[in-house]
């Protein structure tokens, strides 16, 4: 179904401007996928991390804020390239 919707995109575009802002609108929606997956990995073991040794709470934290940043920011970063393509 969605190869078939893909293809009605394609054929009724005489450039290959539709078809690049369906691939702009696409990739944002998988960035930020990508995103909250990997933030709610990086929580997840923070978690983990956290009830196994309590006393390295406060640096298991800070690199969870770190890494999540990160993370985060290179979402921004995707998510603004794919807003310019659009």
């Amino acid at each position: 179904m969605l190869l078939s919707i893909l293809l009605q995109a394609a054929a009724g575009l005489t450039t290959g401007a539709g078809l690049a802002k369906l691939g702009a609108g696409l990739g944002a929606g998988l960035t930020v996928i990508g995103a909250g997956l990997g933030i709610g990995k990086i929580g997840q073991s923070a978690m983990d991390g956290i009830a196994r040794q309590p006393e390295a709470t406060g640096d298991i934290r800070m690199n969870m804020i770190i890494a999540a940043a990160l993370v985060e920011g290179v979402a921004l970063f995707s998510v603004v390239v794919c807003g310019f393509i659009l």
